[in-house]
């Protein structure tokens, strides 16, 4: 059976969430395609022999995207059964189904899709038979495209799609009705005389947080690395780039970020020894700067650290980056040398705000005054953060907004916050923790499905316009070519009547992505 395994969009990356199930199905036996139309063009041909096309959804640009190619890929092949994998897939349950996705999968999705796959090779094994032995050829096209195509992973009756008990791992942190891991489900198969829907027991999760024995990412057929997003050093050259992760999900349940409504406080490892030679093979395809994609590199220091040292001891030219919570940054401040010696160029923070209420809704576990500590601490290490940002929420104001822009000024960031920075507008998914605020509920205006979030306005219209004309800017060939100092000084002057205080007098060097979404 063909499979078509396709990314829209993972922030000029070559995407580990194709890679890595193409390795599962491999070995259990399917014709895997890889496809990644952030750099390829949708295949018509494999697209009308696939059975089953499945789409990595890992966040909210890469669901959109998605979205707008699903029509093509219903009009090339009705039959084929589709499926949305990774982190948006459970999330946005109702809507992709409305949109006719068949099967959804959560959580670590490796497994379960190779579940999906044995039970459709099973059902076109049965209708081979069929036609083999002769019957009608209606009860061919009744029994496998018609089963095949509503093969619809569902919530068993005893527990719908938004209940959110959490089941086994009690000594686990969670966030009380967020998780949903392990949810019984219920294949749906509509293949009897009178098309009546027949309800058989499924032991297939929508959303599963089962530990796997992960594979050796199978990375054959995806475009090669240097036609990704690039490092740019200080000294302008350029290094090619790959990308790993060694563990999904988070410890932490921050309000805003949509991890938690799936892992629920709860984090997964790759093992080690699948974290390195995944390495070894992308230095092998030229790769001269590792990412890890992980949302906190700290939330397992006994895992991270020795595969960082065990890198640097193979590949001691080898520089890397990773993401790591203000609040381990803090508790972990030891093992900053450690990073610096190994080959840590940069570590990504999710700062989001300097506002201490807005940090407070977000569950944030850091003040600004912890976050400056990081920031010095981070410094005698040899260390450069660069920090991430939240900058417009419902309760943005003109003068909070303008406080933002004199910290960044005062801690000596303007050189280190990419221009789109100053414009990302919260989103509120389903499922996120926000929504049990009051402050929250006083202020959305209803769920957008198509943009797969809760809308919002700001009390103030003068801040939602200064959101957009930033957006507009940091996305124009201006703000492409600037530098970020002086992109800060044109928000600056766009808020303010007064000049910017005065900024180091040597712009700093900071090395950076090509792609600059951190999002």
């Amino acid at each position: 059976m063909n499979v078509l395994l396709i990314s829209t969009y993972e922030m000029g990356r070559q995407p580990f969430g194709l890679a890595s199930p193409a390795a599962w199905l491999r070995e259990a036996g399917a014709q895997v395609r890889c496809v990644d139309l952030a750099i390829e063009t949708l295949p018509e041909g494999d697209v009308q022999a696939a059975n089953l096309v499945a789409f990595y959804v890992p966040m909210h640009t890469a669901t959109r995207l998605a979205v707008q190619t699903l029509p093509q890929v219903r009009a090339l092949n009705p039959q084929a059964h589709v499926c949305c994998y990774g982190l948006y897939a459970s999330e946005n349950a109702d809507y992709l189904r409305s949109l006719g996705v068949d099967s959804l999968i959560g959580g670590e999705f490796e497994s379960g899709l190779v579940a999906l796959y044995e039970r459709l090779r099973d059902i076109h094994a049965r209708a081979t038979v069929v036609q083999a032995t002769g019957s009608a050829t209606t009860s061919l096209s009744r029994v496998m495209p018609s089963e095949a195509r509503h093969l619809l992973w569902r919530p068993s009756r005893s527990r719908s799609l938004t209940s959110f008990g959490m089941t086994g791992e009690s000594s686990e942190p969670r966030a009380k009705g967020f998780g949903r891991p392990n949810e019984t489900l219920r294949f749906t198969q509509s293949d009897s005389q009178d098309g009546a829907q027949q309800h058989n027991p499924s032991p297939f999760p929508i959303v599963s947080l089962d530990r796997q024995a992960f594979k050796l990412p199978d990375r054959a057929g995806l475009p090669a690395l240097d036609r990704y997003a690039h490092l740019v050093l200080s000294d302008g050259t350029h290094r090619v780039v790959g990308y790993v992760e060694a563990s999904r999900g988070c410890k932490h349940l921050c309000r805003h970020c949509p991890i938690v409504p799936v892992y629920g406080g709860r984090f997964r490892v790759v093992q080690r020894e699948v974290v390195l030679a995944d390495i070894r093979q992308q230095v092998a395809a030229g790769a001269q700067h590792i990412t890890f994609g992980d949302p906190d590199f700290f939330n397992g220091p006994g895992h991270s650290l020795p595969i960082v040292r065990a890198l640097h001891a193979e590949f001691p030219g080898l520089t890397y980056d990773v993401t790591i919570k203000v609040e381990h940054l803090l508790r972990y401040a030891e093992h900053l040398p450690t990073l610096k010696a190994t080959g840590c160029l940069f570590i990504i923070s999710a700062v989001e705000a300097f506002d201490p209420r807005i940090l407070a809704l977000f569950d944030k576990q850091h003040t600004r005054e912890e976050f400056e500590t990081v920031l010095r601490r981070c410094d005698q290490a040899g260390l450069l953060l660069i920090p991430t940002f939240v900058a417009f929420t419902p309760w943005t104001t003109l003068d909070g907004y303008r406080a933002f822009l004199q910290e960044i000024a005062r801690l000596g960031l303007a050189d280190c916050v990419a221009p789109i920075q100053y414009a990302i507008r919260l989103l509120i998914p389903p499922g996120s923790r926000l929504l049990e605020l009051p402050d929250t509920q006083a202020t959305i205006e209803g769920l957008d499905q198509a943009r797969l979030t809760y809308t919002w306005r700001n009390p103030d219209s003068a801040v939602d316009i200064l959101q957009r004309d930033l957006e507009r800017l940091a996305q124009s060939p201006l703000g492409r070519r600037l530098a970020r100092r002086d992109f800060f000084r044109l928000v600056w002057d766009r808020v303010h009547d007064a000049a910017p205080p005065p900024l180091p007098p040597d712009a700093l060097a900071v090395p950076y992505m090509s792609e600059p979404w951190y999002c």
